[in-house]
């Protein structure tokens, strides 16, 4: 029930700039989402992006979509990110086994994205803490019904403990310097 580095990749689900004033603790929510991608970043774990029509709702925030880089983005119409055959591709091409999921919305693309990668035997780990949606209660429900079908709830820093396993890991100084907040 680990998070592994060699296992895991990093989802990072439709965090659009025209979207956020609209969503609830979205500073937190695109703040949380950086520092899981830094961390990704600095653990060589690999990440995926999705964005929701981003011809109508735009890109994803600037900070977050300079961090992990353009050419790492899908474009989608699907409220799932692996109903999207790019996306799906660039994920099994990781060959890794545990999706870690951040993002938005809770109800609709978070948790479409992470029932269907249940369904396909991926190991779910959804970050309750990088998830939000218009609604609190919709992301509650959506958290709690994640859970019942198997997915793992984690916060960023479970996340990051995680990965690291270690206190002596080479990469923990630089975590619990520029990390932990």
């Amino acid at each position: 029930m680990l998070l592994n580095t060699a296992e895991s990749v990093l989802l990072v689900i439709d965090v659009q700039a025209k979207l956020l004033p609209g969503v609830q603790r979205s500073e937190e929510l695109v703040d949380n989402c950086r520092w899981l991608v830094r961390l990704a970043q600095l653990m060589e774990v690999p990440i995926v992006a999705s964005e929701q029509y981003p011809q109508g709702l735009g890109p994803t925030e600037d900070g977050l979509r300079e961090l992990i880089g353009a050419e790492r983005f899908h474009g989608k119409t699907c409220f799932s990110s692996v109903d999207t055959p790019s996306f799906a591709e660039e994920l099994k091409a990781t060959g890794r086994r545990q999706a870690v999921l951040c993002g938005m919305e809770s109800q609709a693309c978070v948790i479409q994205t992470a029932l269907r990668l249940l369904d396909q035997g991926t190991q779910v780990y959804v970050v309750a803490d990088a998830i939000s949606a218009r609604k609190e209660f919709d992301t509650e429900v959506a958290l709690r019904r994640m859970e019942q079908a198997g997915a793992v709830p984690v916060t960023c820093e479970m996340v990051g403990f995680e990965w690291l396993r270690r206190a002596d890991a080479p990469e923990f100084k630089t975590f619990s310097k520029e990390f932990l907040r």
